[in-house]
């Protein structure tokens, strides 16, 4: 188990690699209030969308963003209403560092979601890696407020509480949605991702102490004590 600071849909994993982009996409959004006259005809418009939606996250793994926005929009074009379009320009635009837009996006597709608590996780995680933890803060809570039991919300807020030294209430958010022991694992990848080995070993302790079968926190504390 690592620090699930994650977006809710495994695709998004290439977010670690973000401070390593530094070009945006050249394509702009496509306003999700168009006219329907602006976009293109299909036979099955839900298909042919997941098509392009599918060739964009192939484009994105890829690190070719620029065809990856390309492929987004296009699924725009035939739906209006694709989530999973909007999502991955959500995506683009977060790896790529253009936090502006990507605020933006995320909004959109909470807004599509009908305020999905996924989405708040999405928008409080771009928030926070673009600097803005006071907003990044309002929308994890909004979040769990409209989700009490959505597990991304929780972690990425409890990380993010930990990262800023705020520990007691870092473990009380983290452990509403996960055991005692993964709550302190998460606490001790915080603290050695820091390079605070120290407080690292000493959570994982705890953590193995917790549940003895707790094998990562086990392996993580052995490799600390080389």
């Amino acid at each position: 188990m690592t620090i699930r600071s994650k977006l809710a849909v495994a695709v998004f994993t290439g977010l670690a690699a973000v401070g390593c982009q530094n070009q945006h996409p050249q394509t702009a959004i496509v306003p999700l209030d168009t006219p329907p006259e602006k976009f293109e005809k299909s036979k099955d418009p839900p298909i042919q969308a997941m098509t392009y939606v599918a060739a964009g996250q192939l484009a994105q793994s890829q690190g070719n963003m620029e065809e990856a926005m390309a492929q987004f929009h296009k699924a725009l074009k035939v739906n209006k209403n694709c989530e999973e379009a909007v999502f991955g320009i959500a995506m683009v635009y977060t790896q790529t560092q253009d936090f502006p837009h990507a605020v933006e996006t995320w909004n959109q597709y909470i807004k599509m979601t009908g305020n999905s608590a996924a989405g708040y996780s999405n928008l409080g995680f771009c928030e926070e890696i673009a600097g803005n933890t006071t907003a990044a803060e309002e929308a994890y809570k909004k979040g769990i407020a409209r989700d009490p039991h959505n597990e991304p919300c929780h972690v990425n807020y409890g990380v993010m509480l930990a990262r800023h030294g705020k520990v007691n209430e870092a473990l009380a958010v983290l452990q509403q949605v996960l055991t005692p022991a993964k709550a302190h694992y998460d606490l001790a990848s915080v603290y050695e991702s820091q390079g605070n080995v120290r407080d690292a070993k000493a959570e994982y302790e705890t953590a193995a102490k917790l549940d003895p079968n707790f094998d990562d926190a086990k392996q993580k504390l052995a490799l600390l004590e080389k």
